[in-house]
């Protein structure tokens, strides 16, 4: 892999430190995968990520953070617009968040998106369920549709369900276009709770088959600090997750696991190493507070 794009929003966060305050920074689920991949990634590997922005004060900080970070950012500036912002609430390590979206740009990231420019064979673009849900259906069309223009040109898609049925105006249309993301992808990486909820599947193995039907090759279905079902060339394994010994904050658990396993696949591991590799990551990620957690070079 010689590049990672990333799609989706970034946001201001508001993130508790112990002494009541909060402390500002920039993420967002897609945009957490990317920063986690520039720390994983060789310097090699380019790692950018596509989404829109305002002309004011925050989108400009948040560019330059993006920039500092290591990360490719191709955002395209929307007159008069800003970015969201969101603030964690924290519960003995369990999180919830309250959201001010309204006014993001991101919602337009797909207005003039016709191609994933510059993706080559063996590259790799990477969406969520989230991506989809902010946009209007014209652009969630759009951008689906480019999606499979790259897996066609050779380059790999891996999505994210990220299932958040708040986000759409009903759940046949979330289910809908989810399952046709799903179709553009080789790599879908589903939370079981999420899918149990809202596709009505038994099974963390029932979760992979549907995936597998619409054409991904690779699946990996986690569930939360239980096992992680791996399902890849046709056969299905459980891989054991070992607990994690502190859990201060679980903010961005998933999209640092993604980054793990999406980095071990790339560099050409098996799906049963790649599930291991991205639940090590999550496990130093919530042992810290925030959704962007420096890593340890053992990951």
């Amino acid at each position: 892999m010689r590049r990672f794009l990333a799609i989706g929003e970034c946001m201001v966060e508001m993130a508790p430190e112990t002494d009541g305050r909060y402390r500002l920074g920039f993420a967002g689920d897609t945009f957490n995968t990317a920063w986690y991949m520039r720390q994983l990634a060789g310097p090699q590997v380019r790692v950018g990520y596509l989404s829109a922005i305002g002309d004011d004060a925050m989108s400009r900080r948040m560019a330059d953070f993006m920039a500092d970070a290591g990360i490719e950012a191709a955002l395209a500036v929307r007159p008069g617009e800003t970015i969201g912002l969101y603030v964690i609430s924290l519960d003995r390590g369990e999180r919830s968040f309250s959201y001010w979206r309204s006014a993001s740009a991101a919602r337009h990231l797909a207005d003039d998106l016709t191609d994933l420019t510059h993706l080559s064979p063996g590259d790799m673009a990477y969406v969520s369920g989230i991506t989809l849900a902010i946009l209007p259906d014209a652009g969630r069309r759009r951008l689906i549709s480019a999606l499979g223009r790259a897996a066609a040109n050779g380059a790999r898609v891996a999505f994210d369900p990220n299932l958040r049925p708040a986000l759409w105006r009903d759940a046949d249309l979330m289910r809908r276009r989810i399952m046709e993301a799903a179709g553009t992808a080789d790599i879908v990486l589903p939370s079981f709770d999420d899918e149990s909820a809202h596709f009505g599947d038994g099974d963390q193995q029932a979760t992979a088959e549907r995936y597998a039907a619409a054409g991904a090759a690779t699946v990996l279905v986690s569930n939360g600090a239980k096992d992680t079902l791996v399902l890849s060339g046709g056969t299905v394994r459980m891989i054991a997750t070992d607990p994690a010994e502190d859990v201060v904050d679980t903010t961005a658990a998933g999209d640092s696991f993604n980054a793990g396993a999406l980095c071990a696949l790339a560099g050409g591991a098996s799906a049963e190493e790649a599930a291991r590799r991205g639940a090590a990551v999550a496990r130093q990620v919530i042992a810290a507070r925030g959704a962007l957690v420096p890593l340890r070079s053992e990951g």
